[in-house]
């Protein structure tokens, strides 16, 4: 059986295919859903290319025989007009797009990236930061990549002074191993590996210290947008955000005290296709 599970976050649409017991390969398309989510609507423009992306990666899933599901996070929870977005959606494609919670999107990653092994995650999105652990901790802030740039651009003191403010209150336990799941942290280890394409084997369990982490967002805010995206291994569409996105992962790895996070190409896109899809660790585990 072939699985095609999309994941409509608040930066990009990912499709992940899935048959045997593995992930074939995985799709994204930058579509920037969440741009200005802070105003609570969703933006017309974003809409509409986001519905378009999800039509192409539900087309690319049912080309290749597989059962196509879709998941939205924060973006679309969020918005007063998600339903608008989801019916949009609907229309291009039949797919009813499951709208998970902040607490389900945590769980979701932590499945996908531990694969029933004991850990923590944390998960630097778009609109919003995840942080859940084996023993039960779930924690979804409204804190993200997308939203940080959004309110504050590339003028860090805004950004330290919006990060202190939703992590003032942050209380959490968090065990190792720690992975950083999601675009933000994929992408500080792909530069950190200085890898030429991203190459998910090679950022699987890629150790990434908290002092290597300071010193690439120092990097990165010394640098414009333009000259970012001439960095080896830097995603071009995550220029603009990268900086405030590994600022936050910074200051989140202090208030718990993580000394090193390790990278993961696993995350929530598997977490949904075990929990979705009704596979257990034996029909799936490998990837």
């Amino acid at each position: 059986m072939k699985y095609a599970i999309i994941d409509i976050g608040s930066n990009s649409v990912r499709l992940m295919l899935w048959a045997d017991g593995k992930s074939l390969y995985k799709r994204v398309i930058t579509t920037r859903l969440g741009k200005g989510i802070s105003a609570g609507l969703l933006e017309e423009g974003a809409m509409m290319r986001t519905a378009e992306a999800v039509e192409t990666l539900f087309r690319e899933g049912r080309r290749a025989g597989a059962e196509v599901h879709a998941f939205a996070t924060a973006a679309v929870r969020t918005a007063k007009n998600g339903g608008d977005f989801c019916a949009l959606v609907g229309k291009k494609t039949g797919l009813a797009v499951d709208v998970v919670s902040g607490e389900r999107e945590a769980e979701l990653g932590l499945r996908g990236a531990l694969m029933g092994a004991n850990g923590s995650i944390l998960d630097i999105g778009g609109a919003s930061t995840e942080i859940c652990t084996a023993e039960g901790t779930s924690l979804s802030l409204p804190i993200g990549a997308v939203r940080l740039y959004d309110a504050c651009g590339d003028r860090r003191e805004l950004a330290e002074g919006e990060i202190s403010r939703v992590l003032a209150s942050l209380e959490a336990e968090v065990i190792s191993p720690i992975y950083a799941i999601g675009g933000t942290g994929s992408t500080l280890a792909c530069i950190l590996l200085g890898l030429e394409a991203y190459d998910g084997a090679r950022i699987q369990d890629f150790a990434m210290k908290r002092e290597d982490i300071a010193a690439l967002t120092e990097r990165l805010y010394a640098l414009t947008a333009e000259e970012r995206k001439e960095l080896r291994g830097m995603d071009r569409a995550r220029a603009d955000i990268l900086p405030g996105g590994a600022l936050l992962l910074l200051r989140l790895m202090e208030k718990l005290r993580i000394g090193q996070v390790l990278a993961s190409d696993r995350d929530n896109l598997e977490g949904y296709l075990f929990t979705a899809c009704g596979l257990s660790q034996a029909d799936g585990g490998k990837i």
